[in-house]
């Protein structure tokens, strides 16, 4: 079993930087264009311990972008001055 896990691990990151890249639009991917990406993850991936998909993951992704916080805090109906100058 100790054999097998590092070997499904690799795998998993290999279909899943695959799969990440063909979806993403060729605008959000940066370093190479997008066929360089998958030709790098398809032949570095599974036989060289998943060089490939890691490089992808760390150097070919743009960063998601965070939630915004939203402008105006909710606040309980005791505390909102404009209920409570409605009642």
């Amino acid at each position: 079993m100790s054999r097998i896990l590092p070997l499904i691990i690799v795998f998993g990151l290999t279909i899943y930087a695959l799969i990440d890249c063909a979806r993403t639009d060729e605008s959000q991917i940066k370093t190479l264009p997008k066929w360089g990406w998958l030709l790098l993850i398809i032949i570095l991936g599974p036989q060289a311990l998943a060089i490939g998909p890691v490089a992808y993951l760390i150097a070919g992704r743009n960063k998601p972008k965070g939630r915004k916080a939203p402008k105006r805090r909710i606040l309980p109906p005791d505390d909102d001055p404009d209920f409570l100058g409605k009642l």
